[in-house]
């Protein structure tokens, strides 16, 4: 499974730590920036994972800025990405169980390390539980498509 990363200037540390813990884990990362603690715009990071999940080249995607917030407003502009700030583990199930997330947002100032991991790895391990879920994700597509 290919996982595509991203992060602004806030978020760049804890981006650099997931990278290798990903690998151990045995997922394959495509890191989509920023590259180092320079002062960076976090849509401009949200783009690049999201239509990376859009278009297939990546199976899901992480984001990483200072609360999670602006990662997630800024990928869910891309259509057919489904972008959740998770700040536990039980929020990072969910997300994937009901919501068919795509993309994982995570907030550096909110979250140790440790914890991060936690959510990252219960967020790509979880699947998602269909039924009535995928009723209410058809009204999020079609309400989507007409828009």
């Amino acid at each position: 499974m290919k996982v595509a990363l991203g992060s602004d200037h806030r978020g760049f540390a804890l981006k650099e730590k997931l990278k290798p813990y990903l690998e151990r884990l045995g997922y394959k990362t495509i890191d989509k920036g920023t590259f180092s603690k320079e002062r960076s715009d976090y849509p401009d990071f949200a783009f690049l994972v999201a239509e990376a999940v859009q278009k297939g080249t990546a199976d899901l995607g992480i984001l990483i800025c200072a609360t999670g917030i602006g990662m997630s407003i800024a990928a869910n502009k891309v259509k057919d990405i489904r972008a959740g700030l998770c700040l536990n583990t039980r929020m990072a199930r969910l997300c994937r169980e009901h919501n068919n997330a795509n993309v994982l947002c995570l907030g550096a100032d909110l979250l140790t390390v440790a914890q991060a991991k936690r959510i990252v790895r219960v967020f790509l391990e979880a699947k998602f539980a269909g039924g009535r879920h995928s009723r209410r994700l058809k009204k999020i597509a079609s309400y989507e498509q007409s828009s």
